[in-house]
């Protein structure tokens, strides 16, 4: 136990009595004790794979469920947000095919854990190497987890881009067709589509992309799922075929950009973020430029920008003022 509270980082010990309350610092320390008995209790592997499924199931499964109910159940309700209205809605694919869609979903998210574990255990138990996550008992620091989370994300954003593009929509390719067949056929996407795809082109479009990262920058089992839930996230969100999104990180535009990739048939859009379809000239309708543009003129950017530096030349014209009319008394009076 020592072990642990000793490892946790020195900097965090610093700036906690600032910037947090004792409350805090006391679920940190209730945290460190449950992750630390929790280590002992388990094998690592059980506890990564336990713990990365718990968070596929809440931050994706449950959720891409719940708005499944919502599309069904409550279709009139559904149909005021769907970006594509009542054509967005599941309902429209008949029982079977819903059925079979949830199925293959569902089915695809339990392979990427399953894989990962197998990984995990191969590495562990036949090569006797290092696990590709660590699993420590030490905490990671909290510029450590801002490196690796941002570094995954920027990698994951390139490999998922070539990897859509160059394997899963190069012509004459027996997985292009398979995505082509899969995937493509959902023109309207919501939730769960996100992770319907035949088996293999997900592993390679959605899991590869995603794992990759983490095991390069051989990140902490713990910063490998605050990114998982982050990624479980955003699929939710950009495949949900809601109109009504958060749009504090141009979640609008890459649900945009998602919907018209499979209305197209995938004619371009390969990655939602869009930066890579910008520089490559494959966006479709809007691309990433648009959306900055859009997020600027929303919050009034420009107009801010000009009111501040208005008030500070006014500021400065007033300090310029109240100088020379000084200098004006002083040579006065001299």
């Amino acid at each position: 136990m020592l072990e642990t509270i000793l490892g946790l980082p020195l900097l965090s010990y610093i700036f906690l009595p600032i910037y947090t309350s004792w409350s805090t610092r006391l679920n940190i320390l209730f945290f460190m004790l449950t992750w630390s008995m929790l280590l002992v209790s388990y094998p690592p592997w059980q506890v990564e794979a336990l713990g990365t499924l718990a968070v596929r199931t809440i931050f994706f499964l449950l959720p891409a469920l719940a708005s499944l109910l919502l599309d069904t159940g409550i279709p009139s309700l559904a149909v005021a947000i769907k970006a594509q209205g009542e054509v967005g809605l599941p309902g429209r694919l008949g029982p079977r095919r819903l059925l079979k869609l949830v199925g293959w979903s569902v089915f695809n998210v339990l392979l990427g854990v399953a894989l990962q574990l197998a990984i995990e255990l191969f590495a562990a138990k036949l090569l006797r190497v290092r696990s590709a996550l660590r699993v420590a008992k030490t905490l990671p620091a909290p510029y450590e987890i801002a490196k690796h989370v941002g570094g995954a994300f920027l990698l994951r954003g390139v490999l998922q881009y070539y990897i859509h593009r160059d394997l899963l929509h190069c012509q004459h390719s027996r997985l292009a067709k398979y995505h082509r067949e899969w995937a493509l056929s959902i023109r309207a996407p919501f939730a769960l589509a996100a992770t319907y795809d035949h088996p293999l082109c997900y592993l390679l479009h959605h899991w590869l992309p995603l794992f990759v990262p983490a095991a390069v920058f051989r990140c902490h089992v713990l910063t490998y799922q605050l990114l998982l839930a982050l990624v479980s996230l955003e699929e939710f969100f950009v495949y949900s075929g809601y109109s009504v999104l958060p749009s504090g990180i141009m979640l609008s535009g890459m649900a945009r950009r998602a919907d018209t990739h499979a209305l197209t048939g995938g004619k371009g859009n390969y990655a939602p973020l869009g930066v890579l379809d910008w520089l490559h000239g494959t966006s479709v309708g809007s691309d990433v430029s648009d959306d900055v543009r859009q997020e600027l003129e929303k919050h009034d950017v420009k107009q801010k920008a000009g009111n501040a530096v208005d008030g500070a030349t006014s500021k400065l014209n007033v300090r310029k003022g109240k100088k020379s009319s000084i200098a004006s008394s002083r040579s006065a009076t001299s």
